[in-house]
This record gives C-alpha cells, sequence and structure tokens, in this order.
C-alpha cells in the first residue's frame, strides 16, 4: 500500500482517543448497542480484545488526516481498492 496510510499502535493512543475510535467503528459497522446487557461498554471491551489478538487495526491517512478502525479483511480489500485506483490514475 502506498505511504499514504500508517497503521497506528493502538496502545499509543490515550485510553479516550481509542475508545471514541471504537465507538465510531461499533456505529458505522451496524452493532446492536440497544441491548438489555451493558451495550456500548462492553463492545468497546470486546474490540479492545480484539485489537490485542491483531484482529483489527487502527489506519492513519496521512491525505485526509483521518483515522479509522478496520478489520484485516477489510484493510487489506481496501488496499487492493487504493491499489486499483492508483494503476487507474
Amino acid at each position: 500500500m502506498s505511504g499514504r496510510f500508517i497503521e497506528v499502535p493502538y496502545r499509543m493512543l490515550p485510553a479516550d482517543t481509542l475508545d471514541t475510535l471504537l465507538e465510531g467503528f461499533v456505529t458505522r459497522e451496524g452493532y446492536d448497542t440497544t441491548d438489555e446487557g451493558e451495550g456500548m461498554p462492553a463492545w468497546v471491551r470486546e474490540l479492545k480484545g480484539q485489537l490485542e489478538r491483531g484482529e483489527l487495526l487502527i489506519a492513519h491517512d496521512l491525505q485526509t488526516e483521518t483515522t479509522e478502525v478496520m478489520t484485516l479483511a477489510q484493510w487489506h480489500a481496501f488496499g487492493r481498492q487504493l491499489a486499483d485506483d492508483e494503476e487507474e490514475g
């Protein structure tokens, strides 16, 4: 992938920043946060576990200055799309 994107080690982020990114991921992916359980806090804990296991990553786009949480599948698909766009452009 081009030098436009960098992976951000989640441990380097302040706790509140990481929580905000993970909450955004939960919302964007359509997780059910209205259940009778703990809702969003439970999802954030689950996603932190996935970060620890390497199932999720945090990517920063240097061009747009945005940061997103992605699954590995999303990251690989995004990389393929980006490569296709660069070949066409």
